[in-house]
């Protein structure tokens, strides 16, 4: 692999040329309706330059940001699961014919316009999500072929993370501020001057960085690049410990906060929509009036909806607590059963995104204060017993 190059702010421009170029539909960061999002970019102009974001549990807002920064925010509201399990995708169309009927596979390819995607902007902790779905959707006995294909073409512009928000929490569980691999190549935005610390990390991301009007790194630029990386870790919004959490939160079951929890949880699934990891789909079948043509779809579903546990006779988890106790001590805990790691990257979004302002990393720390606790009573009872018996 080539060596760090320094890219001047103007050759962004020059990225984006390059990545059209070679077919790619270019995804960035810009502003639509208040928030920062994922959407086709054609020019650099369009990126927040300047704009920062304000984020803590249950508040989302732009926030006026370093002048000439262009990465100065947090996260994209939506992470980029969405452009590669998108949240409706069709799977196949069946037809009635003279004879019976006939199923008509759909790909990826067969979408209008169909070009393979390069994301601009991805940062660490999205970056780790992508690889958990590799893990989940590509490296198991059924592979997804429909995210194969999508994640096969696809190209990552990972952007290493100047300043985290109020609900992040990626340096807890290392997966950021810098992105780890995974992506083809990685930004860190250095100033004083202006300036792009580009590095290729596939030969993918080699082949686009020689085409780009870059200069060698310097051992300052390397220098700026790991002190932004500190001050970034240093000024997190959240710290979640992690190292008991598999023992911790199934030995919790019967733990009296997921009713306190439950009081507020709406179910309203924004925090499995938003996060970047969480997988579990449905699937819907819709025919036309005339009865002759029918699909089926693919949809993102959620462990908070009362159907999702809907077995014959009715659903398992109809209580709240039960459905986020479900939710949490998977993604946390059993989780690194099923794949080996955990299920969360700590961008945040769950806490940002939900309407009650729940945070999950308050969360786990209360259920580890009671649990504590509760084995402290249980000891000095013990104790006593056995006090008792001399």
């Amino acid at each position: 692999m080539a060596g760090p190059a320094i890219l001047a702010p103007s050759g962004l421009q020059a990225l984006l040329d390059v990545l059209r170029a070679r077919g790619y539909r270019v995804l960035g960061p810009q502003v639509r309706d208040g928030a920062i999002v994922l959407a086709e970019l054609a020019d650099a102009a369009a990126l927040p330059v300047g704009v920062g974001d304000a984020q803590a549990p249950g508040r989302y807002r732009l926030r006026d940001g370093e002048p000439d920064r262009v990465f100065g925010f947090a996260t994209t509201a939506q992470s980029p699961k969405a452009v590669l399990f998108p949240p409706d995708e069709l799977l196949w169309r069946g037809r009635r014919t003279a004879d019976g009927f006939s199923i008509e596979p759909v790909a990826p390819a067969d979408e209008p316009d169909h070009r393979p995607v390069a994301v601009l902007g991805v940062r660490g902790c999205d970056v780790a999500a992508i690889g958990i779905h590799d893990r989940v959707l590509l490296g198991r006995a059924h592979v997804d072929a429909h995210y194969a294909a999508r994640r096969e073409e696809a190209f990552l512009v990972a952007v290493t993370c100047s300043a985290p928000g109020g609900t992040c929490f990626c340096a807890s569980v290392g997966t950021g501020p810098r992105p780890r691999a995974g992506s083809d190549l990685v930004l860190t935005e250095l100033t004083e001057p202006h300036r792009f610390l580009v590095e290729a990390t596939t030969a993918a991301g080699e082949a686009v960085l020689a085409e780009l009007p870059t200069a060698p790194a310097t051992a300052d630029d390397l220098a700026a690049a790991d002190a932004l990386v500190e001050a970034a870790t240093a000024q997190m919004g959240r710290s979640l410990r992690t190292d008991d959490l598999h023992e911790l939160l199934p030995a919790s079951a019967e733990s009296p906060r997921w009713a306190a929890i439950a009081e507020r949880c709406l179910a309203c699934t924004n925090c499995t929509a938003v996060c970047p990891t969480c997988f579990c789909t449905g699937v819907e079948d819709a025919s036309d009036l005339t009865g002759d043509l029918d699909e089926r779809h693919r949809v993102w579903d959620s462990c908070f909806s009362l159907p999702y546990s809907y077995i014959h006779g009715g659903a398992v988890r109809t209580w709240t607590a039960s459905r986020y106790r479900q939710w949490l001590t998977h993604k946390l805990a059993s989780w690194q059963d099923q794949f080996g790691t955990s299920g969360c990257v700590g961008c945040g979004r769950c806490i940002t995104w939900c309407p009650a302002g729940i945070d999950l990393t308050a969360e786990v720390a209360t259920i580890r204060e009671l649990a504590e606790a509760h084995d402290a009573v249980a000891a000095a009872s013990d104790g006593d017993v056995l006090g008792g018996h001399r």
